[in-house]
């Protein structure tokens, strides 16, 4: 394991207090200016997170992260409006104010400073961000890591608490501009570039990282890592032997489909699943 960045402290028993943790996920339905927003204002929209986090809190869930997943097709960062992070901020304060678990964000496509607007506005915790350092080919098209301007944009906002959870070797994308060089070097370069956490993801939604993957990025470096998709109950104490954690949705959703609510009784069976590794 290599120290690539001076980083003394674990974000993750900062953050929840624990060495292994169960993060779920909140799939926002469309927001009103996205192609899939169906009408009907945006209480519906704000009850169904709600809905969705309070089953992933009582089925035992160590933490959230809220992520517009409903906005598909995705725009790219820069052409993001102003509507998206005023509604992610909504909801990322109700959840905050009503769980008393922490909070991260995800602002898709690869938004890390409207994600730090929002968890700065809606007091979570961490902000997810798929490309961080380097760049790939996704189905937005050419996506650069933009850790420099939002580092500096979070020392404007004086939110250093505000902890980046970065995705390595990100999946719905093609890695080809990279390919000379290994994960393990791809992984480095998120620590260098002052990411707090690391997450090993599939190659799509709901697809699960391989466990050659998994240790080939715990080995690069010194932080944290979690997976970030394709975490079952078959499959968690394996990962948890492994990782830090798991950030969990489709497999916690009514039929195991990502765009369904959550199923309460799948919360708890993959908790239970889960409990072994989480005493180890």
């Amino acid at each position: 394991m290599t120290t690539v960045a001076n980083k003394s402290s674990n974000a993750i028993s900062d953050i929840f207090g624990t060495g292994k943790v169960l993060i779920g996920m909140i799939h926002c339905p469309a927001f009103p200016g996205a192609p899939r927003y169906a009408g009907g204002g945006v209480d519906a929209i704000y009850d169904a997170c709600m809905r969705d986090a309070e089953a992933l809190v009582e089925g035992g869930m160590h933490g959230l992260i809220i992520e517009n997943h409903g906005d598909i097709p995705f725009s790219k960062p820069e052409d993001i409006g102003h509507d998206t992070p005023a509604f992610m901020s909504v909801v990322t304060d109700r959840i905050n104010r009503a769980f008393g678990v922490p909070v991260g964000v995800n602002v898709l496509a690869n938004a890390p400073i409207p994600a730090f607007a929002v968890a700065m506005a809606g007091g979570a915790r961490f902000i997810r961000v798929n490309q961080w350092a380097n760049a790939y080919v996704a189905n937005e098209g050419f996506m650069e890591g933009r850790a420099g301007e939002a580092m500096r944009y979070r020392s404007l906002l004086r939110a250093d608490h505000i902890k980046v959870f970065a995705d390595s070797h990100v999946k719905h994308g093609s890695h080809a501009i990279v390919a000379d060089r290994s994960i393990e070097e791809l992984t480095r370069d998120l620590a260098f570039f002052d990411a707090d956490v690391i997450i090993a993801t599939g190659q799509r939604t709901g697809n699960a990282a391989t466990i050659e993957e998994i240790e080939d990025i715990g080995s690069a470096m010194h932080l944290p890592v979690l997976v970030g998709s394709g975490a079952t109950k078959q499959n968690i104490v394996e990962i948890l032997k492994r990782t830090s954690g798991a950030i969990v949705a489709s497999s916690l959703k009514e039929d195991g489909v990502w765009w369904n609510p959550v199923d309460i009784e799948r919360v708890r069976a993959f908790r239970a699943a889960a409990e072994p590794a989480l005493k180890a």
